[in-house]
C-alpha cells in the first residue's frame, strides 16, 4: 500500500499542484492552457484509449462473460445515475451532468488501473482482464455518451437561447421581423405587409449565401454527429471495432503509439491543476458527494452486485473488480470540462479531493471485500 502511494498517488498530487501553480503564476495563457487540452484530448488521448484498448482479444471478452456484462450494465449504469443525480439533485444543465458524469461516473482505470491491481493482486490473467473490461467500457463507451449529453445540451441552450432573443427582439420592435433575406425579398415583404425585414447580402445568382455548414436539425442527430467526429470518441469505438473483428495490431507499432500515449497522463494532470487554478477551490456539498459516489457508492454497488451474481466463490476477481471501479475520477473528465468551459469548478474540486481520498478508501476496500466475500 505505501508503493500505491509513493508511487502513484503522491505523482499525481505533485503534478497537479505543480499544474496549479503555473496557472496562479500565469506561466500558461488561456490560448496556450486550451492547447495543452487539446494535445490530450484530440491526440494524447486517443492514442493511449487506443493502445490499451487494440491489446484486448474476443478470447478476453468471452472468457468470464458474468464479468462482462457486469462491467458493462455496472459502468454505463452507475455513469447514468451520476447523470440524473446530479440533475435532480443539483439542478444542472444537461452537459453540466454531463461533465460530473465523466467524472464522478468513471474511474481512471487507464492511468492508475495497472499501478494499483499490480502491486495488490499481481500481474495475472485475471487482473488484465478486469482492467481490459473496464477500460473498454468507460473509454469506449462512457466517454462517447458524455460527449453526445454534452452536444445535445448545447444545442438545446442554444434553441432556447436564440428563440429568446427573436422574442425579444418581436417584443422590442414589433414592425422588424428577424428573418435574413435579400434586398428584394425585403422590399416586396415591406410592400405587401408594411413590415421591415432584414436584409442579407446575396450572392450573385440572387441567393442568399450559406454561412454555417449543414448540420442537422434534429438535435439528438446532430449530438451523435458531432460526438462522432471527436477523436477522443472515435478512436475507442474503433479499437473495439478491431476488438471484435479480430484484427490484432502488429508488436511493431506499439512504440509509435506509446511514445505519444505516454504523453497523455502526465499532460492530462498537469492540465487538471491549470483548471483548478482558474476557479475557486470549493469542498462544497457536491464536491462530497462527487467524491463519496465516486469512491465509495460504486464500488459498494459492485460488490453487492457481484454477490448477488455469484462472483463470492471467486473472490480475488471480485476483489479486482471493485478495486477498478473504486479508482479517483478519470481525469479524461475534467480535461473536458476545461475545453468547453464546463462545470470546471466542481469538477477540479472533486477530481483533487478524490485523489487524495483514494489513499484511505483503497485501503478500505482491500480489506473489506475478503471479509465480505468469506461471509458468502
Amino acid at each position: 500500500m505505501e508503493r500505491i502511494i509513493v508511487e502513484d498517488i503522491i505523482p499525481i498530487l505533485v503534478i497537479m499542484a505543480l499544474g496549479y501553480l503555473c496557472g496562479k503564476f500565469k506561466f500558461f495563457d488561456d490560448d496556450q492552457r486550451q492547447g495543452l487540452n487539446k494535445v490530450v484530448l484530440n491526440i494524447a488521448l486517443p492514442a493511449a484509449l487506443f493502445v490499451s484498448i487494440v491489446k484486448a482479444t474476443r478470447e478476453m471478452l468471452a472468457q468470464d462473460i458474468v464479468l462482462t456484462i457486469l462491467g458493462f450494465v455496472g459502468i454505463v449504469g452507475m455513469f447514468m445515475l451520476s447523470f440524473l443525480l446530479c440533475r435532480l439533485l443539483f439542478k444542472h444543465s444537461i452537459q453540466e451532468a454531463a461533465v460530473c458524469a465523466l467524472i464522478a461516473g468513471s474511474p481512471t482505470i487507464g492511468f492508475l488501473g495497472f499501478a494499483v491491481l499490480d502491486p495488490i493482486y499481481g500481474n495475472t490473467v485475471d487482473t488484465n482482464l478486469v482492467i481490459a473490461i473496464i477500460s473498454i467500457v468507460v473509454n469506449a463507451v462512457t466517454i462517447p455518451i458524455g460527449y453526445y449529453l454534452i452536444n445535445l445540451g448545447q444545442t438545446k441552450a442554444k434553441e432556447k437561447a436564440a428563440k429568446a432573443l427573436a422574442a425579444g427582439a418581436e417584443a422590442t420592435h414589433p414592425d422588424v421581423v428577424a428573418a435574413p433575406v435579400s434586398e428584394a425579398e425585403a422590399k416586396q415583404h415591406l410592400a405587401t405587409t408594411g413590415k421591415v425585414r432584414e436584409i442579407h447580402a446575396a450572392s450573385p445568382s440572387g441567393e442568399r449565401k450559406a454561412h454555417k455548414k449543414w448540420e442537422p436539425k434534429n438535435p439528438n442527430v446532430a449530438a451523435i454527429v458531432n460526438a462522432i467526429k471527436q477523436p477522443v470518441c472515435w478512436a475507442p469505438v474503433l479499437a473495439v471495432a478491431f476488438v471484435l473483428v479480430g484484427i490484432h495490431v502488429p508488436e511493431q507499432v506499439d512504440p509509435t503509439f506509446d511514445l505519444i500515449a505516454k504523453a497523455n497522463s502526465g499532460v492530462a494532470v498537469l492540465a487538471a491543476g491549470i483548471a483548478l487554478s482558474t476557479v475557486k477551490f470549493s469542498l462544497g456539498v457536491e464536491t462530497i458527494w462527487n467524491t463519496i459516489y465516486r469512491l465509495v457508492l460504486t464500488p459498494a454497488v459492485f460488490l453487492v452486485v457481484g454477490l448477488l451474481c455469484g462472483m463470492a466463490g471467486d473472490g480475488d476477481k471480485l476483489s479486482m473488480l471493485v478495486m477498478s471501479v473504486a479508482l479517483p475520477p478519470a481525469f479524461s473528465g475534467i480535461i473536458i470540462a476545461s475545453r468547453y468551459n464546463i462545470y470546471v469548478k466542481e469538477g477540479a474540486s472533486t477530481t483533487a479531493v478524490a485523489t487524495v481520498g483514494f489513499a484511505a478508501t483503497c485501503i478500505l476496500w482491500v480489506w473489506l471485500v475478503p471479509v465480505v466475500t468469506h461471509m458468502f
